[in-house]
This record gives C-alpha cells, sequence and structure tokens, in this order.
C-alpha cells in the first residue's frame, strides 16, 4: 500500500498537469523565481555561467538541456545539436562536466535508430571533449529500449553511463546486465509515478531496495558508482561503505536541493557532482521536484504569500 509521501506525489504531479495550474507557475513571478531556484535558467550561458561557480566551490556537474518526447526528427536533431554545443562549452571553458541526455529527447519515441545515431555522436564528442554522457531513465514505457541502446553504444565507447531506478522491479536485473559494462551508473530512487506491477509503492521499501542495490553497485569494481540522493540516511549508509570503494565514487545531487547536505558531503572529502538543468522546457522538471518534497511546496506557497501582502 502506497505510504504518504506516495500519496502526496500522485497527487501533486495529477493537479500540476492541469492548465491552471500550469499557468500559475509559467505566466505567475513567483513561480518563474521558484524554477530558478532549480534550474539555471533558460539558456546554455546560463548554465556555464552556474557550471562555473560551481567547479570553483570543487563541485563536478552534470549538465541537462530540459526536454524529451520529441515527437518529430527535426526536433531530436534540434536536440542534439543542443547538447553537441553544450559539449563544445565544456570543453573550451575547461568545466569539470558531462551532458545527461533522455532518449526520447533525442528521437527514440520516433525512431529508435534515430536516437542510436544521436547518442554515438554524443559519446564520440563527448571522448573527445575529455568527458562523458550519462543517459537519463524515464518513465517505464522506455526502461527496456533504454538499457537496450546504452548497452549497445557503451560497449562501442566505453565513456557512458546509465540511471536505474530502485524502485522498480526489473532494476537488479538490468543492473547485474549493465555493470560488467563499465562506466558509470547513477543509482536513484524513481521520480515517476508507476503501477504496483512494476514498481515498489511504500517508502520504507523504496529504501531497502535502494540499500540492496547499493550494496551490489559498491561491491563491482568494474564501474563508477554514482549515488544519487539527498536522502540522509541512504547517504550516511554510503559513507559507511566508502571504504570498500577507495574514494571511487560520488554522490550526485540536484541543483538547488539540499545545499547544506551538499556542503557537508564536500567536507567530509567525498566527491560530489550537481545536476544543472536549462531550458525553456522547465515545467515538468519543476513539478516533479514540487512532488518529491512537501517543503519544495511550501517555498512556492510562501512565496505567493508574500507577494500578495506586497501588494504584487
Amino acid at each position: 500500500m502506497p505510504d504518504l509521501l506516495s500519496l502526496y506525489r500522485r497527487g501533486m504531479l495529477g493537479i500540476t498537469e492541469r492548465t491552471w495550474v500550469k499557468r500559475l507557475f509559467t505566466e505567475h513571478p513567483v513561480g518563474r523565481r521558484l524554477a530558478t531556484r532549480f534550474v539555471a535558467g533558460e539558456g546554455l550561458e546560463d548554465a556555464v555561467a552556474v557550471a562555473g561557480a560551481l567547479n570553483r566551490r570543487g563541485i563536478s556537474v552534470s549538465m541537462d538541456h530540459l526536454g524529451e518526447h520529441v515527437h518529430d526528427a527535426g526536433s531530436a536533431s534540434t536536440a542534439l545539436e543542443d547538447y553537441l554545443a553544450c559539449l563544445d562549452r565544456i570543453e573550451s571553458e575547461h568545466l569539470d562536466a558531462n551532458v545527461s541526455v533522455k532518449l526520447t529527447q533525442l528521437g527514440l519515441a520516433v525512431d529508435p535508430s534515430i536516437a542510436s545515431s544521436a547518442l554515438e555522436t554524443l559519446a564520440k564528442r563527448a571522448a573527445e571533449a575529455g568527458t562523458t554522457v550519462t543517459v537519463d531513465m524515464e518513465e517505464s514505457t522506455w526502461t527496456g529500449a533504454t538499457i537496450e541502446l546504452y548497452a549497445e553504444v557503451q560497449q562501442r565507447f566505453g565513456n557512458l553511463g546509465v540511471a536505474v531506478q530502485a524502485y522498480l522491479h526489473r532494476t537488479e536485473g538490468d543492473l547485474r546486465r549493465i555493470m560488467p559494462l563499465g562506466g558509470h551508473i547513477r543509482l536513484c530512487k524513481g521520480a515517476y509515478v508507476e503501477p504496483p506491477e512494476l514498481a515498489v509503492q511504500d517508502r520504507g521499501q523504496v529504501d531497502a531496495r535502494f540499500r540492496r542495490l547499493l550494496g551490489i553497485l559498491m561491491a563491482e569494481p568494474a564501474t563508477y558508482p554514482a549515488i544519487a540522493t539527498h536522502d540522509e540516511a541512504l547517504i550516511r549508509d554510503t559513507y559507511a561503505r566508502a571504504r570498500i570503494r577507495d574514494e571511487s565514487f560520488e554522490f550526485q545531487m540536484l541543483y538547488g536541493v539540499r545545499p547544506t547536505l551538499q556542503e557537508e558531503i564536500l567536507e567530509r572529502g567525498h566527491r560530489l557532482r550537481v545536476y544543472v538543468p536549462y531550458g525553456s522546457q522547465w515545467y515538468p522538471y519543476l513539478t516533479r521536484r514540487m512532488a518529491e518534497r512537501p517543503a519544495n511546496l511550501a517555498l512556492f506557497l510562501r512565496a505567493v504569500a508574500g507577494t500578495k501582502k506586497s501588494g504584487v
């Protein structure tokens, strides 16, 4: 049975799909200001500036040009060019950064061969720039195709990584399949609403699944684990396992989320990579952040209340 947080997430994602709610966020100044807490900005220059500032604090970056589910080859080609431009700036600015991509943004829903070709192009350019490409995981509809395409391109280029979602029942099998391919593997809890037949619903069970997969991943020398969580208990569990990895792993967190906890990780001497999204398609990303933690919704409500009191 879903716990209260799971019910909140489902309800929140349902509400934010309504037209009037979307208009409130995208057209109201407060909604756009809240977005800038979690999104670097709408342009590449914004993302480069944020990445540089994070690098100066000793934080690595994963840059994500927001967008997903394109339905024509032209849009997929535009997304590819956007990511190539991002890789160009990573190289020219000497940023400690890579890129994170969604395969539906690269045309997976149009034709898998388009997405495959685009991912190969990005892997080749990333290698020239001395960096890597992370393949994001999307809804369960695309999990199988994402794993297949990732495995195919990783075997050829060797500089990719992929995200896996702990709450999916299939993830342990996927993890055992892809670990021998090397690369970096981003372990996260999972950010989409999935049915019980595909994913664990209870928060405690998701945490238990995360811990099991964490143990498997940290014990595999062929991979570079990227532990993507803001959960303090799971971060402490990772601290306890750090010795067996000799620091050959990193934490990953989201831009604007739990900054104090990010500082703690750095102060303990661990590697940290912050996921920096940018672009005009920020609303779906923001709604997932709002659904993850009631505290994020509280930020927006306080800001709205403040503008009303001031007469804005």
